[in-house]
């Protein structure tokens, strides 16, 4: 009886932390991004791509996960999935990728401060998760935040609409897909792989791509994109099976604050009063959400422990 208590305690602890630390390596991933800055956006997707499959198929070997990838594999229902979460995928990556290149880091960070709210939208639209008085209380405060920074960027800010939208579909349909998380990882972007390798190889045959052509720096950079690519997924999607969705939404404002900040100090980007506002709204928000984690987990407790 104690064990089963304790598994269940453990569990959600365990997707916390690996949401936590997921979040934080996609805070701070662009750093890596703007040292191919010169590169094609869609040549680095493509090596992105095709290096992620390397890496997870090296993870999934040596978890001893390869017959869950075969079993899966030969389910067409899980397939289609797969598909549907591969394609959310590449999409997210490349504007991302092209944010960061063209230096509209804050863009990306304002569409990764919106994925909370789509997600939050989606946890009670389609999961129908219930959020407590102080969770909306912290939303109203994120929307808010997120009006101004949007109304200060003074035109349509199509990029973080389509990270936002992207992402959030991704999490939901991880989050309903009836797979383990190395093998849906796995899948999804095997599923991607024979197009990029396919833009590469013609790249290559017309001349073109740095693999090949550029110093060891760049083509090592290259090469580790697969890592980069399939450390913190693999984080992310143990924590979204582990859970909440509304949960997961707010643990995603680490990733854009670590932007936000490396835009700022870093690169330098524009930085207005409303941004400002909007940044010190977005954590009152977390604030909140914080504040009614706590006192639902002591109030769970009590329950257990009785008067």
């Amino acid at each position: 009886m104690r064990s089963c208590y304790q598994e269940r305690v453990t569990e959600p602890r365990r997707g916390l932390l690996y949401g936590v630390v997921a979040y934080a390596l996609w805070g701070i991933v662009p750093i890596y991004w703007k040292l191919m800055s010169r590169i094609s956006p869609i040549e680095i997707l493509a090596h992105r791509v095709v290096w992620g499959v390397v890496a997870l198929g090296v993870i999934v070997w040596l978890a001893g996960a390869v017959p869950t990838v075969r079993t899966a594999l030969a389910d067409r229902r899980t397939i289609a999935v797969m598909a549907l979460s591969g394609g959310l995928l590449v999409i997210n990556w490349g504007v991302f990728i092209f944010a960061v290149s063209t230096d509209r880091l804050l863009d990306a960070s304002l569409g990764y401060f919106i994925n909370p709210l789509i997600s939050v939208a989606l946890g009670t639209l389609v999961l129908r998760e219930r959020l407590r008085g102080l969770q909306w209380v912290a939303i109203a405060f994120a929307l808010v935040g997120v009006v101004i920074r949007t109304w200060s960027v003074g035109h349509l800010p199509w990029i973080s609409l389509v990270l936002a939208l992207s992402f959030g579909c991704y999490g939901l349909v991880r989050k309903l897909a009836r797979i383990e998380t190395l093998a849906g990882s796995m899948i999804e972007t095997l599923l991607l792989a024979p197009a990029a390798a396919i833009y590469l190889v013609v790249l290559a045959a017309r001349g073109g791509g740095e693999l090949g052509h550029a110093g060891l720096g760049i083509e090592l950079l290259l090469l580790s994109t697969g890592v980069v690519t399939a450390l913190p997924l693999l984080l992310f999607t143990g924590a979204a099976r582990r859970l909440p969705l509304s949960t997961i939404g707010f643990l995603q404002y680490l990733a854009p604050t670590g932007q936000f900040v490396l835009a700022v100090l870093i690169y330098d980007e524009a930085f207005a009063r409303e941004q400002l506002i909007s940044f010190g709204l977005i954590w009152l928000a977390l604030a909140a959400f914080s504040v009614d984690l706590v006192r639902q987990a002591r109030f769970a407790r009590l329950s257990r422990t009785g008067p």
